[in-house]
């Protein structure tokens, strides 16, 4: 399938690879700088924000495997898609947003049609 450049699953895709690559960028900066810490200087902080630049960088990087993949935009609980507006909202989610109310524990039924 050939994608135009308004295909707005290529805009997604344009999307989180700046934030890969912006989040990496955060995450090497604050590596270096709790590196040349002494604990004095906001340490914790800084190691707050590097667990949630790692988290970013992981959730951006699942994102860029699922659509390599063809299962972007799917959601891993129930299967069903992701509508394009949570998808453009939420670019790396995994999860409509029924299975992400639910929570880890359960999934609804999908609509018939749907795997």
């Amino acid at each position: 399938m050939i994608r135009t450049r308004h295909d707005p699953i290529e805009s997604l895709r344009d999307a989180l690879e700046a934030q890969f690559q912006q989040n990496t960028d955060r995450l090497t900066e604050l590596t270096v700088r709790l590196r040349h810490t002494d604990g004095a200087r906001d340490g914790e902080g800084d190691r707050a924000a590097l667990v949630a630049a790692r988290r970013a960088v992981a959730e951006t990087a699942h994102a860029l495997r699922r659509m390599a993949e063809g299962s972007y935009g799917i959601c891993d609980r129930c299967r069903t898609r992701i509508p394009l507006n949570r998808l453009r909202a939420l670019p790396h989610t995994r999860f409509c947003r029924t299975c992400h109310r639910t929570g880890n524990g359960g999934a609804h039924t999908p609509p018939a049609g749907f795997p």
